[in-house]
Formats: structure tokens, sequence, C-alpha cells
């Protein structure tokens, strides 16, 4: 007899609470699991999950998960930032967290599954042989993009109940039909343990990197302005420079050497060529011949045709057409049509 049992990591919110709702009407012994993942936590997260599972009649567990998440996902944050690059922390966060930590939980407490309120599909492919993730169908609100980075052994254990929904209005609907209490409450669109947005100020409180003041130069060299410190900028950036020049300028990227900001017109922003590593392959075990491949390199990002070969820990990425803006630190992440082939981060 199948084992039904299934672990769902609860935030509060509506996605996860309707995922709740769903699994039980398919049939699955729903147990609800949230995590707390920092110090300022989540207080009413936890009451708003509590009272879901109270009111669908299902075990409810917190778990405090603070240490982990401090050096697995802050810690890569402000390395990122101190190395020049521009990190996405719901990455780490699923792999280490969502989708590690859970799945450690999920198995003491002997279920065979987890599961998460993000928008995104599992199923058998008979095509490749093994279960694969895919795209789900929402669209512009698809979340496969930031779960490139799971253990490919796990997607089987792995369940989406959100994946076939093509928006977010839907689900608040099933809440409300449903008497959940939820149904109205707002995304959250902010890094969860930077609040405000204000990710300077979370760097300059929570680490040794502080505000340096140093030279913004073009290609050339040429000294244009001053900068208040390297982890204030990214690539692709125009506004804040407090330049005057006689076209717009934009970061085109870092000499850390000589704390150097280098900006350049927009047709420097582009890149044919780019160099992907701490590579996560979901589809394949290994790439040993080239190939066609669509490719996504921002959670907002279009796809865009390249072509992909690996060099051991490295995956070269040759583009069809020139790309805008590639910044390091980010998430490279490699489709064949709605499948996750895998990803890594962009390196140069």
């Amino acid at each position: 007899m199948e084992n039904k049992k299934v672990l769902l990591g609860m935030s509060g919110g509506v996605d996860s609470s309707v995922s709740a709702l769903l699994l039980q009407k398919q049939g699955y012994e729903v147990i609800g699991a949230t995590l707390e993942l920092f110090t300022k936590s989540d207080n009413n997260a936890n009451v708003d999950a509590k009272n879901i599972c109270a009111l669908l009649g299902i075990p409810h567990y917190i778990y405090n998960c603070k240490e982990d998440f401090k050096k697995h996902v802050i810690q890569d944050f402000i390395d990122c930032y101190a190395n020049c690059k521009t990190p996405n922390p719901c990455i780490e966060c699923n792999k280490y967290m969502k989708f590690g930590a859970m799945w450690e939980k999920a198995k003491e407490l002997g279920c065979n599954y987890i599961a998460t309120g993000h928008y995104a599909k599992t199923e058998y492919s008979e095509k490749y042989g093994r279960w694969v993730l895919k795209k789900s169908n929402a669209g512009k609100k698809d979340q496969s993009y930031v779960l490139w980075n799971i253990p490919k052994e796990l997607i089987e254990h792995i369940l989406f109940p959100l994946s076939d929904f093509h928006d977010k209005e839907e689900i608040r609907q099933i809440a409300r039909e449903n008497g959940l209490k939820v149904a109205e409450k707002p995304d959250s669109e902010d890094i969860c343990f930077i609040p405000d947005g204000n990710y300077k100020d979370f760097l300059e409180k929570n680490s040794n990197i502080k505000q340096k003041e140093g030279n913004i130069v073009n290609a050339k060299g040429e000294i244009l302005g001053k900068h208040k410190g390297l982890y204030y900028y990214t690539i692709g950036q125009r506004k804040g420079l407090g330049i005057s020049y006689k076209v717009p300028l934009f970061v085109i990227g870092f000499n850390p050497a000589k704390n150097e900001v280098i900006v350049g017109e927009e047709k420097e922003l582009y890149k044919k060529e780019i160099i992907v590593t701490n590579i996560n392959l979901l589809l394949v075990d290994e790439i040993k011949e080239p190939m066609e491949v669509e490719v996504k390199t921002r959670y907002s990002a279009k796809v865009a045709k390249a072509q992909i070969m690996q060099n051991d820990n490295e995956i070269k990425v040759t583009f069809d057409e020139p790309q805008r803006a590639i910044t390091p630190g980010q998430s490279a992440v490699f489709y064949i049509g709605d499948i996750v082939l895998g990803g890594g981060k962009i390196k140069c």
C-alpha cells in the first residue's frame, strides 16, 4: 500500500494553506511544518500556519532552523556581496532548507513526500526514464527557476499541489470558498530576512562589509566619479551613479583590487558567452556533447536560446544572441522545453 504521508512546508501564506487543502482532498495524510529561519521571525506566520492546520484537522510542527539558515543562506548572501556578486538567497534556501532540512524532518516522521506551495511541477518522464522537474502552468509566476539546485534524487518525493493553476486569483478563490482566513493575505515580495528591503543596511550591520569610497571608471580607466562601496551597485545599474556624461552609463563590472566600479554604454552590457559553476544537473548526469537549450539568467528574464558544453565542473554557455546585463552570482537555468535540465551560478 502506497505511503501517502506528506510533510508540507507552511509559511502561513495563501499558497501553502491552499496546498494543504488540496493535498487533503487528494487523499494524502498531511502534516504541516513551519521552519523558523531567522531571528526576527515569523510569529504571525507561525500563528497563521497553526490556525490553518487546526481548521483542517492536521498536525503542525515548528522547527528551529535558524543556525542552518544563517550558515547556508545568510552567509552566502554576505559572501556574494563581499565578492562583487549579486545573490539569489531563495535558491540557497530551497536547496538547504525547504528541500534539505525539511526532507530530513519528513523521513523522521515517516513521510514518503514533501510538498510546498511553489508553482512548479514534478512528473515521471518515459522519454528520459526518470522523474523530472518542469515548469508549472502559471506563466510568469512559474518558480522552476529557483528550484534548479534541489537534489535530483528527491524529485520523485516532491509534490507541488499548485502546478496546474494559472494565476494567484484562482488560489485565493479556493481559500475564500473554504473559509481560509489567509485568502487575502498579501504576497511577500522582499527577501524574508530583510523585510524593509534595505540590503545595504543589513550588510553593514551583519558583516565586515562597510562603506569604502572609490572611483567610478570607464573601461579605459578614466575616472568619472566616486562610489560609496562596491556592494551598492549591480551589473546593469543606471540610477544612483551620480555621473553627468554625454551618453547614459551603466555598471558593467568591478575591479575589487582597485576598489573600482566600471561603467560603460549600454552596448557594453551585452555578452555572447558566460561561464557557469556550482552545477546541478537534474535531467542528465553529465553533458558529454554540446546541447541546444533555452537559458534563463534571472527569475524575471525571458529564456534565450543557447548551446551549452560541460568541462569538468564548469559549463560554457554560448547564446544565439548576446544577452544584456548578465550578473555574476545569479543563476543560469537550462531548459529543454518545459523540463529543467539543471543550472549553476554565473561566474563571468
